[in-house]
């Protein structure tokens, strides 16, 4: 069972906040806060997470020393083989190894190695990018191992147990969480309940802390979870906790609803962000121009805050800061935003020597999901079909835009060659007539260009039918340009089998806009 030489093994993770053992003599009980760092840490799923709403509440306990004493939980020796067993429990690469451990070494095993076989499993189910595969059977033999042993338990680890059993899933009516409350029932002597007293307890999300908010914002932007629960408890925090938060902190707060395109249904949402940056603007200036960049996705800008980040000073500024080119960046990208779809705004602008290409590659999801995407077969398909003189391929159009394919298209519907045409259309887009909205912008010409839009699966929330606010946004101000945008949705493109079909495919898509092209080039 030792290690071979010349290989460490990886390090034992760090103790989540809120899911260890207290120190010494201390009495610990799951708090709101440290349930969601416990789910937060574990990569729980979003119902659970908007389980926190309704916790149940936990009798206090001591959980006795671990690192902080002399011996592990649960008692017995602390040197040799004891902690050998349980770094080796702690390093598991998945749930068969960890039941290989405990089955192996039944002289070494300690009452408090169960609760850490149940921790590290907790770690490998939410592992990412791809948690190991489990097999029930394996489950329910672990199961059996620890119901087995519990009789021997101290109250202490069969809390812990009890404690982990519940986050992980296991059945409440179980054989495992069944027996470890039947074993702390009778260690436990029996209170009456106060009367009157519910069984559940409402945690408000105004009881939680910004920093365990944060983490929740967070974890819903970075697993782009829009689920609206959560979502509308972080507004209801921002609103009540409105005097106490930074900008610093409103920024991360504020990230998931612009990432998830969701306008919380908290009627007080706008005004109080509103109330923020005009309190906060001067202090923090990246942080007030991050709440703009997550208002931008979801069209709620404020004037009050425009005419503030593009005045003189501000500009001059932020000129002198290190982040000088990011905030440059997203200035440039709210001025796109004022120029198409706010045309009541008659305040100051970005000069235009300050402004810079918003998006002049394409974006960093992509580039590190490349070898997932269906870029290069729809563009051997598009080769194929049209030639690939008459395309092109991550284009970069003004005012700073990547295109994934780009056709330019004659009045009457025939695809030009690339090369002899200007594929850009102008921006500013040219005045509309009088009375004409400024969201249907003209063009005198006479060639139209078709954007073809790859819609990942990644690109949507993780429900599937919501697109990310940077790429609502994109397709929006695309669109306002001028450009025709044919959308390729990824459930559209997997059930494509070969490219012969996904070439029957794009050319069904593109004769449905009434495109026509000579014989297949290649």
């Amino acid at each position: 069972m030792r290690r071979p030489r010349g290989d460490p093994g990886p390090r034992a993770p760090r103790p989540t906040e809120g899911a260890t053992c207290a120190g010494p003599g201390e009495s610990w009980s799951p708090s709101p806060n440290s349930m969601l760092r416990v789910l937060l840490s574990a990569q729980t799923s979003p119902a659970r997470l908007s389980g926190l709403l309704l916790i149940p509440p936990v009798q206090p306990c001591c959980l006795g020393p671990s690192k902080w004493g002399d011996r592990p939980l649960g008692g017995g020796p602390s040197a040799g083989p004891v902690q050998g067993l349980q770094r080796l429990l702690e390093q598991a690469k998945s749930p068969g190894e960890l039941l290989r451990w405990l089955g192996q070494n039944p002289s070494k095993v300690r009452a408090h190695h169960y609760s850490v076989a149940l921790r590290r499993l907790g770690q490998l189910l939410g592992s990412r990018p791809r948690p190991p595969p489990v097999e029930q059977v394996t489950l329910q033999d672990l199961s059996q191992l620890i119901i087995r042993n519990c009789p021997s338990f101290d109250i202490h680890t069969i809390h812990v147990c009890l404690h982990l059993a519940v986050l992980l899933g296991f059945p409440s009516d179980g054989p495992l969480v069944c027996a470890l409350e039947q074993e702390r029932r009778l260690r436990v002597p029996p209170k009456p309940p106060p009367p009157l007293q519910p069984l559940l307890r409402e945690a408000r999300p105004e009881e939680l802390t910004p920093h365990v908010m944060v983490l929740l914002a967070q974890h819903l932007a970075r697993h782009r979870l829009r689920e609206p629960q959560l979502l509308e408890a972080i507004a209801h925090f921002l609103v009540v906790q409105e005097t106490q938060l930074s900008s610093k902190v409103v920024q991360k707060l504020v990230l998931p609803f612009g990432r998830l395109n969701y306008l919380p249904l908290e009627q007080q949402f706008m005004p109080c962000l509103e109330r923020i940056l005009a309190r906060e603007a001067g202090v923090a200036p990246l942080a007030t121009v991050n709440i703009l960049m997550s208002l931008c996705q979801l069209r709620c800008l404020p004037f009050r805050a425009l005419h503030f980040v593009f005045s003189p000073g501000f500009i001059n500024y932020i000129s002198g800061t290190p982040h000088a080119l990011i905030v440059r960046r997203y200035l440039s990208l709210l001025d796109t935003a004022v120029e198409l779809e706010l045309p009541g705004y008659r305040g100051p602008r970005l000069p235009r020597r300050q402004q810079v290409p918003i998006f002049p590659q394409p974006l960093i999801t992509d580039r590190a999901r490349c070898k997932y995407s269906h870029k290069d077969i729809v563009a051997e398909g598009l080769r194929q079909l049209l030639g690939e003189e008459k395309y092109r391929q991550d284009l970069t159009v003004p005012p700073g835009y990547c295109t994934d394919f780009l056709l330019c298209v004659s009045s009457s519907g025939a695809v030009l060659p690339v090369r002899t045409q200007d594929p850009f259309l102008p921006y500013p887009p040219r005045s509309c007539p009088q009375g004409q909205a400024a969201s249907s912008p003209t063009t005198r010409d006479p060639a139209q260009r078709v954007v073809l839009v790859l819609r990942e699966r990644w690109h949507f929330c993780r429900d599937g039918r919501v697109l990310l606010g940077s790429r609502a946004l994109r397709e929006r101000h695309l669109g306002l340009m001028g450009y025709q945008l044919l959308p390729l949705p990824f459930e559209e493109l997997e059930s494509q089998r070969g490219l012969p079909q996904l070439k029957s495919y794009l050319r069904q898509k593109l004769q449905a806009l009434g495109l026509r092209w000579g014989p297949e080039g290649g």
